[in-house]
């Protein structure tokens, strides 16, 4: 076992000391980078990307080389569990994910099947192979799932959606079927990010990019119920390590506090909350990760520079800090002002 070289992304997780803040980026390989564009061309299609474990190391490696970053994240695709459960993923010019079959009734869903990782998702465990053999203890890797909710919603609207008028309809048309959709998910999503971790993942991660669509009784219902469940059943446990699990709703500041019970080690926070105002609110349970706004970046160094310096100051004192960005990095910032963050970070976090 090669010895971890930089453990400050899982140890401020853990809430345990560390020399400054660490940093990574949610989509942080990715179309903003000339060399993931070149790759990318290279691969064919985003699929044949996620599925050549040499190209989806090359580009989750890729940011590395030009950052200082304080973790690697997993390139893959929130939508690889749907996709195995045969619903026929393809990505549209234009258009972000599409699935050629859609569920629209309890036969649709009793017909799918849950997939066994190490078969139907084995590019995904060949990718994280990979990796974690050529990052050799540089820093650590993240795995991820999309949470039950969020993989439902693009499972009825058949892609992404304006108004989600599917999903809901459904959940409040035929509960019923809805709640054996996410009993199926959660349990996917538990064996996948367990699979994850065998195969060499450190920390693992949550995205439920659309639970802040609910209202408070519906989103715990037929989101942070599922997301809990999934918790429960996580191999909390690997290489004589704690495995942190990150929770992230976007949208969900006002649920915190019964996101911070679900037993997660951590919430990741959009920028529509104060990071002083989170940290009062759970207080000492769980760590925090965020949430500058992406579009910060669209701004000069300097504007950079003072919005990290303002989240680190509004944090404070003590550990349990990952600093972030709120979402996923736009496609057409300047890397070079992602130099200027990550840098930032390690100025303005020293203890």
């Amino acid at each position: 076992m090669v010895e971890l070289q930089n453990d400050r992304f899982l140890r401020a997780l853990l809430k345990q000391p560390v020399d400054t803040t660490p940093v990574w980026v949610m989509r942080q390989a990715g179309r903003y980078l000339p060399e993931y564009k070149a790759t990318r061309a290279r691969a064919g299609s985003f699929m044949d990307l996620c599925m050549n474990a040499d190209l989806a190391c090359e580009v989750t490696l890729q940011p590395l080389e030009r950052y200082d970053l304080d973790a690697a994240i997993l390139f893959s695709d929130i939508l690889t569990i749907p996709d195995a459960m045969g619903l026929g993923l393809y990505f549209a010019e234009g258009e972000g994910p599409r699935f050629k079959k859609v569920i629209t009734s309890r036969k649709d869903v009793e017909k799918i099947a849950i997939p066994d990782p190490e078969q139907e998702l084995s590019y995904v465990m060949n990718a994280v192979r990979t990796i974690r053999r050529d990052l050799n203890g540089r820093v650590p890797l993240i795995g991820f799932s999309g949470s039950p909710w969020t993989l439902a919603t693009y499972m009825v609207e058949g892609g992404s959606s304006k108004d989600f008028a599917r999903v809901k309809g459904m959940m409040y048309d035929d509960p019923v079927s809805m709640h054996l959709l996410l009993e199926k998910l959660a349990d996917s999503v538990t064996l996948y990010l367990n699979a994850q971790i065998a195969a060499g993942a450190q920390a693992v991660m949550i995205f439920d990019t659309w639970g802040g669509l609910l209202t408070p009784k519906t989103y715990k219902e037929f989101s942070l119920d599922y997301m809990q469940r999934i918790i429960s059943g996580l191999q909390r446990e690997a290489e004589g390590r704690e495995v942190p699990v990150t929770l992230f709703t976007k949208g969900g500041g006002q649920w915190l506090e019964s996101m911070a019970d679900t037993g997660c080690t951590a919430l990741g926070l959009d920028w529509t909350i104060n990071i002083s105002e989170a940290k009062q609110r759970v207080g000492n349970k769980v760590a925090l990760q965020g949430n500058m706004d992406p579009c910060v970046l669209y701004g000069s160094p300097d504007t950079v520079r003072q919005q990290v310096n303002s989240i680190i100051s509004d944090f404070g004192e003590g550990s349990g800090h990952v600093f972030n960005l709120g979402h996923g990095i736009h496609q057409h910032i300047d890397p070079e002002n992602v130099k200027v963050l990550v840098d930032a970070v390690h100025e303005f976090g020293q203890r």
